[in-house]
């Protein structure tokens, strides 16, 4: 149980700054449907697609580039209502829809869905990502993983952890497409975390279809597909692992490329100084997350809130951080309570989305 969760390592922010300074993915403000009551279903991959439950007065973006108007039903006084978008990538999905995959986005994989960039250039990493203020303050994202290995930990995690704490699933557990409809229902942002290959493997072994330096880059990419075919919903994947894997550009290289063709982010908790995953991204264009800090190194409810507390000052001090944990009891439980401690204080929680530096918003 506890090598599947994993215990997520000390960061610090000096690869953010060698990602290079990016501007952070902005909120958007988007019409979107309100679908029509549907029944539970076990799998993703067997529930409606959201444009499949469109009422007749759901916008339609036009398939081009830039800014652009949407028109949506005339309003009672007879004038045109619409709403104005940056781009294509800026609309996202309404939260009450959340748990429904974007058809257009799905391609399907020898394992199952696979997400990919629409033909109108929206990417996962921004349709399916937490909506969020977009204030100047303080903001701390966190994320909690190792969710799908336990039912009833995973469970209660979703059912405790207040909607804005990002969270990431196993791609070793089960039922997750039945929990990442649950998840995305409470309203958060959720992340696949993939398993790669780390120092003295495999006697230290993240599980099976592992990515490893010597597989080559045809196998890895099998890997990586199956991962990513694992659920859909997701705006981006974070490392199991993988300190060994994660410093070799030659393996990692292809990976990155891979990510960047699907629209999906990258979130690297930290584990590795050595990691290339800044240079990688910045090279592909893909959005790209470091955590400052592992919260829960210690499980001890009291060490935890230390860490929370200097996440706190982190994000003070610099506009935003980023802490990691997995869904241990503790973890979750001291992960509540402070979060809503620090929102007296005027912290904003965020999803790792909004921490997340993004080439493409230039």
């Amino acid at each position: 149980m506890v090598a599947a969760l994993g215990v997520l390592a000390i960061v610090g922010a000096s690869a953010l700054i060698a990602f290079g300074e990016k501007p952070f993915r902005k909120p958007e403000v988007v019409a979107t449907p309100v679908p029509q009551e549907t029944k539970p279903v076990e799998t993703a991959t067997q529930i409606p697609a959201a444009s499949e439950v469109s009422p007749k007065s759901a916008p339609q973006p036009k398939k081009s580039g830039g800014p652009q108007i949407i028109h949506v039903q005339p309003t009672d006084s007879g004038g045109q209502a619409g709403i104005v978008i940056q781009d294509a990538s800026a609309v996202g999905q309404n939260l009450s829809v959340a748990h429904l995959p974007d058809k257009a986005l799905i391609e399907d994989g020898e394992g199952g869905p696979l997400p990919i960039r629409s033909a109108d250039g929206r990417r996962p990493f921004d349709v399916y990502a937490r909506p969020w203020s977009g204030a100047r303050g303080a903001r701390v994202a966190i994320v909690i993983g190792g969710l799908a290995v336990s039912q009833t930990g995973t469970q209660s995690a979703i059912a405790k952890l207040p909607g804005e704490v990002t969270l990431a699933f196993a791609s070793q557990g089960n039922s997750i497409g039945r929990w990442m409809q649950e998840a995305r229902r409470r309203g958060h942002e959720i992340v696949m975390q993939l398993p790669l290959e780390p120092f003295d493997y495999p006697n230290v072994n993240p599980g099976r279809n592992t990515l490893t330096v010597d597989a080559g880059e045809e196998e890895n990419l099998k890997n990586l597909r199956w991962v990513l075919s694992r659920t859909t919903n997701y705006t981006a994947v974070m490392n199991y692992m993988g300190a060994r894997f994660s410093t070799d550009p030659e393996a990692f290289g292809p990976v990155m490329a891979e990510l960047a063709k699907r629209g999906i982010g990258y979130l690297d908790d930290g584990s590795s100084a050595r990691s290339v995953a800044p240079d990688l991204a910045k090279k592909d264009g893909v959005p790209l997350a470091i955590a400052d800090t592992a919260i829960d190194g210690v499980q001890e409810r009291g060490a935890i809130l230390k860490k929370l507390d200097e996440l706190e000052a982190t994000a003070r001090a610099k506009g935003y951080a980023l802490g990691t944990g997995s869904a241990f009891n503790v973890t979750v439980d001291a992960v509540v309570s402070w979060v809503n401690e620090a929102k007296k204080r005027g912290i904003e929680i965020v999803p790792v989305s909004a921490v997340a530096t993004d080439p493409e918003r230039k």
